[in-house]
């Protein structure tokens, strides 16, 4: 798999967010957060609950419009850069009800390129079965969606996903509910993305494996804490920012 052949401007951030301010009625969410996402990187943004990290994503792809402040993919606001963004939704946030199977999920990813009203064909079903194949779910292509386990699920919206063949890949909490065997295959496919040219933004929520994964970090509480290279950004120090000081357990920070 190999990133999108669309042509993306060089000379810009893949992600950049600059002064969001967004709220809830009058409930403050994010509060001038400013952030840039370097080419090719794997970058976990993480805070305690409620620190805003889904409102970012939302704003970041045109779900919600922030109070103030702009987000750009690739220099660009999103309604003009959707093909280039390829995003894993939480688990919670999906229909799993919805009467459709996995292979069917996988296609979804393929709209973009051929429009609403052209059905997939041949080769789409092939591509679709390549994504399912890379996540190992081949042998569920006819399992309706609401069949498969929780980790069988996520592995089917990564599926779709790379379906996609983006330049920038989105996930919300991707590893939430699922086994360790799944957490891994996720985790290799990630850093394969990433090895393709691809950049990943992944809203992550422990703390001891952010080490082992990321290149990046943003620590995020309503506002920036931090952000940048892992080894630089994610102290105690500033973990003890963003979560309050309640944090017990660190692996990985020095």
């Amino acid at each position: 798999m190999k990133p999108n052949n669309v042509q993306t401007p060089s000379a810009t951030f893949p992600l950049e967010v600059k002064g969001i301010t967004a709220a809830y009625r009058d409930k403050p969410v994010l509060w001038d957060v400013s952030f840039q996402v370097p080419e090719g990187q794997l970058v976990a943004i993480v805070g305690p609950n409620g620190a805003g990290k889904t409102t970012l994503l939302k704003i970041i792809m045109d779900l919600m419009q922030p109070a103030a402040g702009r987000a750009t993919v690739y220099g660009r606001p999103f309604s003009k850069a959707r093909q280039w963004v390829g995003y894993v939704p939480q688990r919670g946030s999906v229909d799993w009800d919805f009467p459709t199977n996995a292979l069917d999920v996988v296609q979804m990813g393929l709209y973009g390129r051929l429009g609403w009203f052209r059905r997939p064909g041949r080769k789409e079903r092939e591509t679709a079965m390549q994504c399912l194949e890379k996540v190992g779910m081949a042998d569920f292509a006819d399992r309706q969606i609401s069949q498969l386990s929780g980790g069988q699920q996520q592995r089917v919206f990564l599926a779709r996903a790379l379906a996609q063949d983006a330049r920038l890949y989105l996930t919300d909490e991707p590893f939430a509910g699922v086994d360790y065997k799944t957490e891994q295959a996720i985790v290799a496919l990630l850093r394969e993305l990433k090895a393709t040219g691809s950049t990943v933004v992944v809203v992550h929520h422990d703390l001891g494996t952010v080490s082992d994964y990321f290149d990046r970090v943003v620590l995020l509480n309503k506002s920036l804490v931090a952000e940048g290279p892992v080894e630089e950004a994610f102290t105690p120090e500033n973990v003890a920012a963003a979560y309050g000081g309640g944090v017990k357990y660190l692996a990985g920070a020095k």
